[in-house]
C-alpha cells in the first residue's frame, strides 16, 4: 500500500470544515467499496443462470440437465469457471504492487482514474462477452482496477480530511465503512442478478455484467474533478505554493499555514520510513508482522467469500431452482450489510475482542449445523427438502450476521490500528497481499473442495472459524481506545509478545547485523 503520513494538531490550531470536497471525497470512496463488492457479488449470480452457463459453461450445463451419476456436490466442479471469478484476484494482487509505486510516484488521481478506467472497461468487456476469453479478460481488467482503488482510494480519503476529523473518518469510514461499501455493492449484485435472470431471451447476464459500469463511472469522474492532495503535492513535487492553495479549498478557509507546515514536517519525516519491509522484519515489530499475515488469512478461511462468491450455486447445489437460489442471495446480503453496520455502531463500546468471540461462535455452531443437516440428509443425487433447505438458509444467514460484526470489518479495521507509522506501509501492503492472495486460492479451489469433501468442506471451514477463535483470545491485545502510537505498550504487556520485545534480545540482534 502507498505510503501515506498524517499529521495530527490540536483542534484549535485547525480552522477546517467539513466541505463539499471532503464530502465529495467520501461519496467517492464509497464508489470503490461498492465496486468491489458488486464484483465480488455478481460472478455467483450469473454462473447461476442458465443462458450464462449454457452460451459460456455447456459442460457444466450437460451435467446438470442431462448427466444423472454426478454428484450433487460435482455439478459445478469446473476450473475454467472458478477462473472467471478468481482471476479478478489474480490481478489485484499483482497490480496492488504496482499502484502502490503510481500512487506514491504520480500521484492519487492519476491512480483513482487508471482503476476508474480499468473498471469501466472490465464492465464492458464483460457485458458484451461472446466467449469465455472476454469473460476472463473483463474480469482481469476488474481485478486491475480493484488493486488500483484499494491502493489510493482510503489514502486520498485520509488526506482530504480535516486533522481534526482523520481519525474518526479512517476508522469510522475506511475501514468500517468500506467493508459496509463492499456490502452494499454485494447485495445490489444479488438483486441486479434477481432482476435480470426473469428478463425473457436469455441476455439478462450482460446487464448484470455491465452495470459494474455505474459505479465506476461515478469514481472516474469524481478523480477527474477532484483535485490533487496537498499532501501528494508536497511528497512529490515540493510544491509548497500550490499545495497551500489546494489546502484552503479543501478547507474552506485561508487559515492553513498550520496545517501546511506540518504536512511539510510530515512529508520530511516519511523518508525515513522508505525501509518499513526491511523494519517489519525486526525482532521488536514480530507481533505486528504476524498479525499483518494472520488476521487477513483467518478472515479468507472463515469461508465468508464462498457465500460471497458461490451462494447461488450452493443453493442451487441444495435442490432450490435459479430464481429462488438468487433471492436466498439476496437475503443473505441483507443481513451482511445490516450486521457489519450494527458493528459500526458497538464496536467502540464493546471492543474488537468481544466481536471476535461472538462472532466465532455464531459461525462455527452455524457451519456445523450446515455441515450435519447436509452429511445426513443431502446425498449425491436428488435435493434437500423444503423444510431442510430453508433451514440451511436460515442457518448461513446466522454464519454471515456473525462474519458480518466480526470478521468482516474487524479484519481490516484492527490492523490499521496496530502498526505504527514507522512500519504502517509495509503492514498495510502486507495485509492486502495476503487477503488476495487467499482470496484468490479459496475462490479457485472451493468447487473442487466441495465436490471431494462433500458436507465436509462446512467443517473444514468450521474448524478454522474455531482456531482462529483462540488465536484472537490469546494473542490479540484488545485495541479499543488506544492510540496508535501507545500499542507498543500494550504489546510490551502482553503475556506472550512481550519476550519478542526484550529490549536484550533486540540490543543483541542489532550488535550482531541481524
Amino acid at each position: 500500500m502507498a505510503l501515506s503520513f498524517a499529521v495530527t494538531n490540536g483542534s484549535e490550531h485547525n480552522n477546517g470544515k467539513i466541505t463539499l470536497f471532503v464530502v465529495l471525497s467520501c461519496m467517492m470512496a464509497a464508489m470503490g467499496g461498492v465496486i468491489f463488492g458488486y464484483d465480488i457479488g455478481i460472478s455467483g449470480g450469473v454462473t447461476s443462470m442458465e443462458p450464462f452457463l449454457v452460451k459460456f459453461f455447456p459442460e457444466i450445463y450437460k451435467k446438470m440437465k442431462e448427466d444423472t451419476e454426478v454428484s450433487n456436490y460435482c455439478i459445478f466442479d469446473s476450473q475454467l469457471l472458478t477462473t472467471f471469478t478468481s482471476s479478478l484476484y489474480v490481478a489485484g494482487l499483482l497490480t496492488s504492487f504496482i499502484a502502490s509505486y503510481i500512487t506514491r510516484a504520480f500521484g492519487r488521481k492519476p491512480s483513482i482514474t487508471a482503476g476508474g478506467a480499468a473498471f469501466l472497461a472490465g464492465a464492458a468487456f464483460g457485458g458484451a462477452a461472446f466467449n469465455v476469453y472476454m469473460l476472463i479478460i473483463g474480469r482481469l481488467l476488474l481485478g486491475v482496477g480493484v488493486g488500483f482503488a484499494n491502493q489510493s482510494v482510503p489514502l486520498y480519503l485520509s488526506e482530504m480530511a480535516p486533522p481534526r476529523l482523520r481519525g474518526a473518518i479512517n476508522n469510522g469510514f475506511t475501514n468500517n465503512g468500506f467493508q459496509l461499501s463492499i456490502g452494499i455493492g454485494a447485495l445490489c449484485a444479488n438483486f441486479i442478478n434477481y432482476g435480470t435472470e426473469k428478463i425473457k431471451g436469455g441476455w439478462g447476464w450482460h446487464i448484470s455484467l455491465a452495470m459494474a459500469g455505474v459505479p465506476a463511472l461515478i469514481l472516474t469522474l469524481g478523480a477527474l474533478f477532484l483535485p490533487e492532495t496537498p499532501n501528494s503535492l508536497i511528497q512529490r513535487n515540493k510544491d509548497h505554493q500550490k499545495a497551500e492553495l489546494i489546502l484552503q479549498r479543501i478547507r474552506g478557509t485561508d487559515d492553513v499555514q498550520t496545517e501546511l507546515d506540518g504536512l511539510i514536517k510530515a512529508s520530511s519525516t516519511s523518508k525515513d520510513t522508505d525501509h518499513s519491509f526491511k523494519l517489519i522484519l525486526k525482532r521488536k515489530y514480530r507481533p505486528q508482522l504476524v498479525m499483518a499475515v494472520a488476521i487477513p488469512f483467518f478472515q479468507q478461511v472463515t469461508g465468508i467469500n464462498v457465500i460471497a462468491f458461490y451462494a447461488p450455486l450452493l443453493f442451487r447445489t441444495l435442490g432450490l431452482g435459479v430464481s429462488a437460489s438468487l433471492l436466498s442471495a439476496a437475503m443473505t446480503g441483507i443481513v451482511g450489510t445490516g450486521s457489519t453496520f450494527i458493528s459500526m455502531l458497538v464496536v467502540d463500546k464493546i471492543g474488537r475482542r468481544t466481536l471476535f468471540a461472538i462472532g466465532g461462535i455464531q459461525m462455527l455452531a452455524s457451519q456445523s449445523i450446515v455441515g450435519g443437516i447436509m452429511a445426513a440428509y443431502l446425498k449425491d443425487n436428488g435435493g434437500l427438502s423444503k423444510g431442510y433447505a430453508y433451514l440451511v438458509l436460515v442457518m448461513i444467514c446466522i454464519y454471515v450476521a456473525g462474519f458480518g460484526w466480526s470478521w468482516g470489518p474487524l479484519g481490516w479495521l484492527v490492523p490499521s490500528e496496530i502498526f505504527p507509522l514507522e512500519i504502517r506501509s509495509a503492514g498495510q501492503s502486507i495485509t492486502v497481499a495476503v487477503s488476495f492472495l487467499f482470496t484468490f486460492i479459496v475462490a479457485q479451489t472451493f468447487l473442487t473442495m466441495l465436490c471431494h469433501f462433500k458436507s465436509g468442506i462446512f467443517f473444514f471451514f468450521g474448524g478454522w472459524v474455531l482456531v482462529m477463535s483462540v488465536f484472537v483470545y490469546y494473542f490479540l491485545p484488545e485495541p479499543k481506545n488506544v492510540p496508535i502510537e501507545q500499542m507498543q505498550k500494550v504489546w510490551h504487556e502482553h503475556w506472550f509478545w512481550k519476550r519478542m520485545m526484550d529490549e536484550g534480545i533486540e540490543k543483541r540482534e542489532q550488535e550482531s547485523g541481524l
